[in-house]
């Protein structure tokens, strides 16, 4: 039950775009078509989960114990690169149309703070609310969910934007002004899980 709790807290409670507002530079900037976006996403699920799981590993049994701690961004801003690094050499090999839809956002996975906010909060065990004490199998979860509320949001803002693009919007409003606006309405829609997670850990707790 704690994992579905997990599951459903991070994709619709506390969406890491829409609640958290980690990771907003891909999300506006990949956004426009909702192959790109899906690739996108798929990307960063990648990175997120294979990075939480080293960054995991390297807090428990190099920065802690030797009291590097204080590395801990820098050090795992390196590993989220490297994985980046791995991601961008397969993608021009595999799929080089994605690799150029993607663009100049794809090496900036490097520095979306969606991985690192998640990957900082599995290792401080700050994450788990629904009664599961943090390790590294939980913190796994967590990440793979985040990832997939992150593939949601943008997904879904990606459609929003490609009927926005046939539909007559106003010239002042074009553009960037249109996706923010539509963006906010988006995080208003998905505040109405609020409290769900409380809800059902109530139900099952009879």
């Amino acid at each position: 039950m704690a994992y579905i709790l997990i599951f459903i807290t991070a994709i619709f409670v506390n969406n890491i775009v829409l609640s958290q507002f980690l990771g907003i530079c891909p999300f506006l900037g990949v956004s426009k078509k909702v192959d790109t976006a899906l690739g996108m996403s798929a990307a960063v699920a990648f990175v997120l989960t294979i990075a939480t799981v080293v960054t995991y590993l390297l807090q428990e049994y190099v920065l802690v114990p030797f009291n590097l701690v204080y590395l801990q961004t820098i050090a795992f801003i390196l590993v989220i690169a490297a994985l980046v690094q791995m991601v961008e050499i397969v993608l021009k090999k595999v799929s080089p149309a994605l690799y150029q839809a993607l663009g100049v956002f794809l090496p900036l996975i490097t520095t979306n703070c969606c991985i690192l906010g998640v990957a900082i909060l599995v290792a401080n065990g700050t994450y788990s609310s629904a009664g599961l004490t943090p390790n590294l199998i939980t913190g796994v979860w967590y990440a793979l969910c985040t990832a997939l509320g992150f593939g949601l949001a943008l997904t879904i803002f990606a459609g929003l934007r490609e009927h926005l693009s046939m539909m007559p919007v106003p010239k002042a409003m074009q553009g960037m002004s249109i996706a923010l606006i539509t963006a906010g309405l988006l995080a208003m829609a998905f505040m109405g899980f609020s409290g769900v997670d409380n809800g059902l850990m109530k139900v099952f707790s009879l």
